[in-house]
């Protein structure tokens, strides 16, 4: 295994990686998510949050942790392929939409079970549905924000610990606003698509980002051109020596 020096922390010492010739290439969070302050969740301290459900992907990342949500009912089974195959905290998605009420406190009771850090319900959350999953979780309640029109005291009230904004081009607005109001909650919001917003998010008082990888096939697709590359460099090299 090979030895490399990457970087320095705030103080100049020296942060050494050590990596693998096979698992050498993973998905990297952006550095700037670094200057976010973190959210401590039991003891564990998460800046980078990867929004992903994909396994292959979930094994390789650098981020803090996993917020897997996605547009289908919750099932406890996909929680326990994502929760065998993450070796980092993982957020679950409980539901909040369609899957509201006990149901969604019974799935949220069982990824505890299953070792999920904390879990996730969607925007259109009711603040009943949420003191249902409080009195069955003793993990954090993460909900989702997605317009500044949402009654965040009444999400809070109901049992909410952590608000993960998602507001589109809007977002770093809203948890600037959010954070004015509530200056103690802890906030977890998209970054956007460059460095730019998200240092934007982060200031505007963030302190976690989630990242949305490139999709499975779109890495596929840049490994698949690098192996043409290598192909025609071999044919042009065997075409010059004949």
């Amino acid at each position: 295994m090979d030895e490399k020096v990457r970087e320095t922390n705030s103080k100049g010492r020296v942060i050494p990686e050590v990596n693998g010739s096979l698992r050498n290439s993973y998905i990297k969070m952006p550095k700037v998510i670094r200057e976010a302050s973190g959210i401590r969740i039991f003891g564990k301290r998460m800046k980078s949050l990867i929004f992903t459900t994909d396994v292959a992907i979930i094994k390789n990342t650098d981020a803090d942790a996993i917020i897997a949500v996605y547009p289908f009912t919750p099932m406890p089974t996909i929680t326990q392929a994502l929760m065998s195959v993450s070796d980092i905290p993982v957020m679950c998605g409980v539901g909040g939409g369609l899957t509201h009420g006990k149901r969604s406190a019974n799935i949220a009771l069982h990824a505890e079970f299953q070792g999920a850090i904390g879990v996730v319900l969607n925007g259109p959350t009711t603040d009943e549905t949420i003191a249902y999953v409080r009195e069955n979780v003793d993990v954090p309640i993460v909900i989702t924000i997605l317009s500044e029109l949402s009654d965040i005291a009444g999400k809070l009230k109901a049992g909410a610990d952590i608000l993960n904004v998602s507001c589109g081009a809007k977002t770093a607005a809203v948890v600037k606003s959010i954070r004015a109001r509530f200056p103690d909650v802890p906030i977890i919001a998209t970054g956007g698509p460059t460095d730019e917003s998200i240092i934007e998010t982060i200031e505007a008082g963030a302190n976690a980002i989630t990242y949305t990888p490139p999709s499975n096939g779109e890495l596929f697709r840049e490994k698949m051109d690098y192996y043409r590359d290598i192909e025609q460099a071999k044919y042009d090299i065997e075409k010059m020596e004949n």
